[in-house]
């Protein structure tokens, strides 16, 4: 996971958004869902419509303990996948 990924376990008591994390930047996070990737024994796994919590002004995300487990999970499966992709390497 990157480092700009961190682990966010709830928001605040009134239910607002919680103020971004990283220093200077005003926004606040809001729910969204976004594809999230995973190197895993040399694979790559791409899981798609992860419940993330992103920055609305720099882009920073953060994802649930809940939603960290449940990715690990998936990536433990190690299940048939719904879909593949093409992966292309930056050479």
């Amino acid at each position: 996971m990157s480092a700009s990924r961190k682990v966010a376990e709830s928001m605040d008591k009134k239910g607002k958004h919680m103020k971004c994390n990283i220093k200077g930047c005003p926004g606040v996070y809001d729910e969204k869902k976004i594809t999230h990737t995973v190197k895993s024994r040399g694979s790559v796994v791409v899981i798609d419509h992860v419940p993330a919590l992103i920055c609305d002004v720099c882009g920073d995300s953060l994802l649930r303990l809940e939603t960290v487990r449940h990715i690990e999970g998936i990536v433990k499966a190690k299940a048939e996948p719904s879909q593949t992709v093409p992966l292309y390497e930056y050479a």
